[in-house]
């Protein structure tokens, strides 16, 4: 029953084709070629649309509506070429663009709901986030290479009826480029950052629970996410975007953070929990004491005074590793966002 309404307009053109023996008369092939492709024309833009909203958004979920609309135009735009008739005997030209558009409409209906599924749970780990991020480039290349397929097959019939195709970039063209190589950038960018903000905050949760192994384990883990993403940084293909370098500039500095709040300052506030754990020794040991000693009722107060000493350093430390983290992560939003709208082509249809 859900296919109901497409079986109703397919049965009605291959009705309609059928009576009248041709739709409209493309005896020019220009003219039938051009029957096909403005349709397809429209359905990219959509497509352009979704990927422009997308990437000023950054969250798949909030232009969801936009992907509806574009799965709703690739079926417009397969019934209109469902509508053509068999250029004299020749279906290929036809037949490709339909198989193309199906699978367009087979990667929004399914791939791109997958991503916007992964997308609530990416940021868990990050394994999940490298598989979203995974997930984005093969959907891209798929349908990279489904539109060669039919640009071949569109060469082909112009080479067959002595059409001469002018090959150049158009506006369109360039920006759906640009867009496609900014969201491999960024993509490759964010996850060097993610990974250390990952882990660090799996650091921060290790010390509010006040597991030293755990945290160690953690910070461990930063430094080497943090140098390995400095090393990443300095290639060629991640140095700049288009010239730009401010969105590496921007992680490096967020990767400078971490490394030093991993290598100095975590340190220091360990430190503290085991003096703290080891003064809960000598507390404990104290309240059971009978008989106290001057030297006793001595020695512990001298460990309170440097528990109470420790207690304000480690207050302050925190507090600046805590404001320092908040500045850090507010700049990598604002510079992100930024750089985003800046490179990716604004487009609406």
């Amino acid at each position: 029953m859900k296919n109901f309404p497409q079986l109703l307009v397919l049965a009605f053109c291959i009705l309609f084709i059928s009576k009248t023996g041709k739709a409209q008369g493309y005896d020019d092939p220009v003219a039938y070629m051009s029957a096909i492709s403005d349709p397809q024309h429209e359905m990219d833009q959509k497509y352009m649309a979704y990927m422009s909203a997308a990437g000023h958004g950054r969250r798949a979920r909030k232009v969801e509506k936009l992907r509806l609309q574009t799965l709703q135009s690739i079926n417009d735009t397969r019934y209109k070429i469902i509508a053509l008739p068999v250029y004299k005997g020749d279906n290929s030209y036809r037949k490709s663009t339909i198989d193309y558009i199906q699978f367009c409409y087979n990667v929004f209906n399914e791939d791109y709901a997958k991503i916007v599924n992964m997308e609530e749970i990416a940021e868990q780990s990050v394994d999940q986030m490298q598989a979203y991020l995974l997930l984005q480039e093969k959907t891209e290349q798929k349908l990279k290479e489904a539109g060669e397929k039919v640009n071949k097959a569109e060469k082909d019939f112009a080479a067959k009826y002595n059409i001469k195709l002018i090959e150049e970039k158009t506006e369109f063209g360039e920006k759906m480029e640009t867009a496609s190589k900014l969201t491999r950038y960024t993509n490759n960018v964010y996850i060097i950052f993610f990974k250390c903000n990952w882990e660090d905050g799996q650091l921060t949760k290790a010390m509010n629970n006040k597991k030293i192994t755990e945290a160690e384990q953690a910070r461990n883990a930063l430094i080497s996410y943090a140098n390995e993403g400095l090393q990443a940084l300095t290639a060629d293909s991640l140095r700049s975007f288009q010239g730009d370098p401010a969105l590496a500039q921007q992680c490096k500095q967020s990767l400078m953070f971490y490394k030093k709040t991993a290598e100095k300052d975590i340190p220091k506030m360990l430190d503290f929990y085991l003096k703290e754990e080891n003064f809960q020794k000598i507390k404990k040991s104290m309240d059971l004491k009978g008989n106290k000693t001057q030297a006793d009722v001595d020695a512990y107060n001298k460990a309170v005074a440097q528990m109470n000493a420790g207690v304000n350093d480690y207050n302050q430390l925190n507090n600046t590793v805590n404001n320092s983290r908040n500045q850090m992560l507010n700049d990598w939003e604002k510079n992100e966002k930024a750089f985003t709208d800046l490179h990716m082509p604004y487009y609406k249809k």
